[in-house]
């Protein structure tokens, strides 16, 4: 008797933003609302800056913000090169090997982050003088984000049934498979797409090419692209006769 594959159902993620009514025009201001802001904001911020079509010389919208409107480029070097996962400052090169082996996001690691923005600022504050404040309507606006999810109705069964749908479905699909399933399973996987793959298909080489896409170094279409590029080459293999 075949065994029945459990199928993977695509959900639809529709972000709602929201103002927290604060915001800052100086980075004194930034680093007195950071201390207090709620953490559901340092998380729209740090871990959700990809949503946005961001400008990839930076990692999170409080180092964009110091680059583009502070125009401090040394500040928005030392935000952007703290590790959302751990909290840590780390260089660019062991950054980018440990997003690639990234762990879950935790309440934990985003308290870390918090910890590590005002202690940057600190220090940026204890080396440099203060900058200039911003020319108003370039204000820092906090907000925060509540998240709708629902099902859109597709469901696949094998990779070439799922590379259809990947190449179909909307943004905030691949946002909530890829991105916010580190925080929703926390089981130590990266995502749900490989997670699919490698444990209902059995496929665990193509669930690791998929994992070792950097999560904060693509923009949502980015990681789309690469995904497909990987599930053509398995069900091409796959056609060929061999497994991948």
């Amino acid at each position: 008797m075949v065994k029945k594959t459990d199928p993977f159902e695509f959900m639809e993620c529709v972000s709602i933003v929201k103002s927290t009514g604060k915001s800052a025009k100086t980075l004194s201001d930034l680093r007195t609302v950071i201390s207090a802001v709620s953490d559901e904001s340092i998380f729209h911020h740090v871990y959700q800056y990809f949503l946005k079509g961001h400008i990839l010389e930076y990692t999170n919208d409080f180092a964009h913000w110091a680059g583009e409107n502070l125009e401090e480029s040394a500040l928005a070097e030392r935000l952007t090169s703290i590790d959302p996962y751990t909290g840590e400052y780390v260089d660019e090169k062991v950054l980018a090997e440990r997003l690639a082996k990234a762990e879950p996001y935790t309440f934990e690691s985003l308290n870390k982050v918090r910890k590590e923005l005002i202690r940057k600022i600190d220090d940026f504050l204890k080396e440099y003088s203060e900058p200039r404040d911003v020319v108003r309507g370039n204000e820092f606006y906090f907000h925060e984000t509540v998240n709708l999810v629902f099902p859109i109705g597709v469901k696949v069964k094998n990779l070439a049934e799922f590379l259809v749908a990947i190449e179909h479905i909307d943004a905030g699909s691949i946002y909530y498979h890829f991105y916010e399933s580190r925080v929703r399973l926390g089981e130590g996987v990266a995502d749900d797409f490989s997670r699919w793959i490698e444990h209902t298909l059995f496929r665990k080489k193509v669930a690791d090419r998929i994992r070792a896409i950097d999560p904060f170094m693509h923009s949502i279409e980015s990681v789309r692209e690469n995904i497909k590029s990987i599930i053509k080459k398995s069900v091409r293999a796959d056609m060929e006769g061999v497994k991948g």
